[in-house]
């Protein structure tokens, strides 16, 4: 007889990369995009419109891979305080963190007696590891990763930065607006798209939802690139 759980795929251990991923290609395809597509709007000279392109990939990719590392951090930096704070309690007082385990299980809709029994058979196991995952909510599927969540973020910003910025190095100068746009909207869509199969979420709703943010943040980079080639 077949074990139907045997079947199952589950989507949460992809959340750490599959979040900064997304993150940094879709930050990278749209604000690059906008960049080049207002510059494009006020000057129909290549260089500057390649020249803000390359500035926003290097300058976008920087800042993404801080950012997230800096915020990563931030949140490894308070696991780890829980953690110790979750440590000396165990060390001070076994028996009110183990009738505190209980108590989540309880809580959950188990039992007292079994309750009780799991919390003593998980806590003469790994105690620290039990309340981490059931007190606080920290495992190893969901923990903080700095260095990797800046690398892939850095990584996914500039390749998804490399898109429009390729469209706009061999559209004729015309027609670098129209190709732009329409080079990105189909990119942020396949984005959203695969992002949300990845994810095992609905693709075409996340796929519409990308390139409706998408063409609105390129209209009005688009009018202020006019508006200022105007005036100048």
């Amino acid at each position: 007889m077949s074990n139907p759980a045997a079947g199952e795929h589950h989507f949460v251990h992809r959340i750490g990369w599959l979040r900064a991923a997304v993150l940094g290609a879709n930050d990278g395809i749209l604000s690059t995009a906008s960049l080049i597509v207002g510059v494009a709007a006020a000057t129909p000279d290549r260089s500057s419109i390649l020249i803000a392109g390359v500035a926003g990939l290097v300058a976008g990719a920087m800042s993404m891979a801080a950012g997230e590392y800096v915020s990563v951090s931030s949140q490894a930096d308070t696991e780890k305080a829980d953690l110790e704070t979750e440590r000396l309690a165990l060390l001070e007082a076994p028996e009110e963190e183990l009738e505190e385990l209980a108590q989540i299980y309880m809580a959950r809709g188990v039992e007292p007696t079994t309750a009780r029994a799991v919390a003593t058979q998980l806590s003469a196991h790994d105690a620290l590891a039990a309340h981490a995952r059931d007190e606080l909510g920290i495992s190893e599927v969901v923990n903080a990763q700095p260095v990797q969540a800046a690398l892939t973020s850095a990584a996914s910003f500039a390749a998804g930065a490399a898109m429009p910025l390729a469209a706009a190095a061999i559209a004729p100068i015309p027609h670098v607006l129209p190709v732009v746009a329409i080079t990105t909207l189909i990119s942020l869509a396949l984005l959203g798209g695969s992002s949300a199969k990845a994810g095992g979420a609905g693709i075409w709703k996340a796929a519409a939802r990308v390139t409706f943010w998408g063409s609105l943040a390129m209209a009005a980079t688009a009018g202020i690139g006019a508006l200022f080639g105007a005036m100048i």
